[in-house]
């Protein structure tokens, strides 16, 4: 193989692995309503319930918003939900944060994750 054709090779590849990660936002709007919408709203008129509400959630400081009562062990954790953490505590919560009061047992498919990320970040902080 010609160096031309193995650098569009690794390109395409490249270009491909980054699309897959980006995720599937209308995907992950039924993961989101499927796993999560049962304790977290989204959107416009969100609310705390029985988890937080999640605008902004991407970027935003664990703990923080002011109409849920959070658990000691996540107001201790100091995260910032960045994507590596979200991913980290949606595979597997109670191991990134012992304690939180969160019941669910973690999703391990990284598909649905990336496509649940992607959706997330369609809801900026209102």
């Amino acid at each position: 193989m010609n160096k031309l054709a193995a650098l569009t090779l690794a390109t395409l590849l490249s270009t491909s692995l980054s699309a897959q990660a980006a995720g599937d936002a209308q995907a992950g709007e039924k993961v989101f309503k499927r796993l999560c919408s049962g304790c977290h709203q989204i959107g416009e008129s969100a609310r705390a319930f029985f988890g937080p509400q999640l605008n902004g959630i991407v970027g935003r400081h664990s703990a923080v918003t002011t109409d849920y009562v959070y658990s000691d062990a996540m107001k201790s954790a100091n995260l910032v939900w960045d994507r590596d953490t979200l991913i980290a505590y949606l595979e597997a919560p109670k191991k990134v944060v012992p304690g939180t009061r969160m019941i669910f047992w973690g999703l391990d498919d990284p598909e649905k994750i990336e496509n649940l990320l992607a959706y997330l970040q369609t809801f900026p902080a209102q």
